[in-house]
């Protein structure tokens, strides 16, 4: 061991010491290496802090039910196609929600109403419990619940999408 020792370079002495020291500097608990670590994790906790600090939920909409079954509801039979997806229409923020608002282009829908469920958790987990189906999106036809986006992509091919959305009166664009 000593005899390679003699035989390495200074530089390379220097480069395995310094790889030692950090490697036991990573073995060091958090608050011994910076002080101050374990100071920010104490204020994360602390029930003191000023109101602006706190976190805030967003309040249901004014005019509207506090209870979200009640508000889904309303959402629901508010207008005659509702979807619950993650994102908006113009920007879906997964593939399933995509699937659903292009069969929905595709159909030439218009317009329909539309609900971020990532926007409002309590909208996001009262739908999986109101239609009792545990995915999103979710599609409702004059407040009826048709499915999720492999139910409108079968109702799609088999053309029954069409008549549904027909008989409910959602506009349509003239070229379908």
């Amino acid at each position: 061991s000593l005899h390679v020792r003699l035989r390495m370079s200074p530089a390379i002495m220097i480069a395995r010491a310094a790889s030692f020291t950090a490697a036991r500097a990573l073995l060091r608990p958090a608050a011994t290496l910076y002080p101050a670590a374990s100071l920010v994790s104490a204020r994360r906790f602390c029930a003191d802090s000023h109101d602006d600090f706190k976190p805030k939920r967003k309040a249901p909409p004014t005019g509207t039910p506090g209870d979200v079954q009640e508000r889904i509801k309303q959402q629901v039979e508010g207008a005659p196609l509702v979807v619950y997806m993650k994102g908006v229409p113009e920007q879906p923020m997964c593939g399933f929600s995509n699937r659903v608002v292009q069969i929905l282009n595709a159909e030439g829908v218009k317009e329909f109403k539309s609900y971020n469920v990532l926007a409002d958790d309590e909208i996001r987990e009262g739908i999986k419990k109101y239609s009792a189906w545990p995915t999103i999106p979710q599609v409702y036809i004059k407040g009826e619940f048709q499915g999720g986006s492999d139910v409108m992509l079968e109702m799609y091919q088999s053309g029954e999408l069409s008549t549904k959305l027909k008989e409910a009166g959602v506009p349509i664009s003239e070229g379908r």
